[in-house]
């Protein structure tokens, strides 16, 4: 399925970008808009090391780290292993992958996230598979969505993987959040951007491709 991924966003000119897997807070937290006492950290759950240090929770530090060395237009997808202390259920592990996407150049807007978010669960669930894109918070984007795919599992019916509720949250993503940008010495003023972020083990269960 990463390689399903990696291949979709080459077809759109985006690069593979990796960093490591053990990570300062700076790039795991305080860069992408969230301080020491911001409350969305609590929903990551992490695995410290010593104080400034950390199993990273998502792969959003690599973005961070590109954009400090280098300028606009980036345009990179980041795939790789994650750490949260959540318990094992039908939906949650505490190692998993994730792959996470960032644009950055002049001119970029919310419908061309909107757009390719649409072209990429045809690619990979199939025209017939139901998906919105429904308003949401992050930190580190502004405006941020979620996109829901109908349950891959249950076909919309409701079982345990979904909830009941016969969706699937795909992804998250959004705009990045102008502060983003200027901490990795970007102007928002003249640059703007769309990043978006997945669970690649939600998107294992295997569906029929239209």
């Amino acid at each position: 399925i990463l390689d399903e991924i990696i291949s979709f966003f080459a077809n759109y000119g985006f690069t593979v970008a990796t960093g490591p897997e053990i990570e300062y807070d700076w790039y795991n937290f305080e860069a992408l808009n969230m301080a020491k006492d911001h409350p969305a950290r609590d929903m990551f759950s992490n695995f410290y090391l010593k104080k400034n240090m950390l199993l990273r929770s998502h792969t959003s530090p690599v973005q961070i780290r590109v954009m400090e060395k280098q300028k606009p237009p980036v345009k990179i997808i980041c795939p790789g292993r994650c750490y949260r202390h959540d318990a094992f259920d039908a939906s949650h592990s505490p190692v998993f992958h994730q792959v996470e996407g960032l644009y950055i150049d002049k001119g970029v807007c919310f419908g061309e996230l909107k757009w390719i978010l649409s072209e990429f669960v045809k690619f990979i669930f199939g025209s017939e598979t139901k998906y919105e894109l429904r308003p949401s918070f992050f930190p580190f984007t502004e405006p941020s969505g979620e996109l829901v795919i109908s349950c891959t599992v249950c076909g919309g019916e409701g079982c345990q993987v979904c909830g009941n509720s016969g969706w699937i949250e795909c992804l998250g993503c959004g705009m990045v959040h102008p502060q983003v940008l200027e901490n990795v010495n970007i102007s928002p003023k003249r640059y703007s951007g769309y990043a978006f972020g997945m669970g690649a083990e939600i998107l294992l269960n295997p569906v029929q491709k239209s």
